[in-house]
């Protein structure tokens, strides 16, 4: 059992030490890990801390996610050019 309260995506880059990761659930919430298992141990102390600046800002905490997910993919490119 992962003990994740929020759905988290993580993305794997050009780089194969290089990972992204988010939460669909809560806005603005991002990481970066070099292995599958970094991103889910950050993620996972990472969202506490980002639920704590929420609360000390008193912005909105995102309701639970019941049936949290981990999916894991390849990034997706994006068709802006800079």
């Amino acid at each position: 059992m992962l003990n994740l309260k929020y759905s988290l995506i993580i993305e794997a880059t050009e780089d194969p030490t290089f990972f992204t990761f988010y939460s669909p659930d809560i806005e603005g919430f991002t990481g970066v890990g070099h292995s599958i298992e970094d991103c889910i141990y950050k993620a996972r102390w990472g969202i506490e801390e980002h639920l704590n600046l929420l609360k000390e800002k008193k912005f909105p905490i995102p309701k639970e996610n019941k049936n949290p997910e981990i999916i894991i993919r390849n990034e997706k490119k994006s068709n802006i050019t800079v």
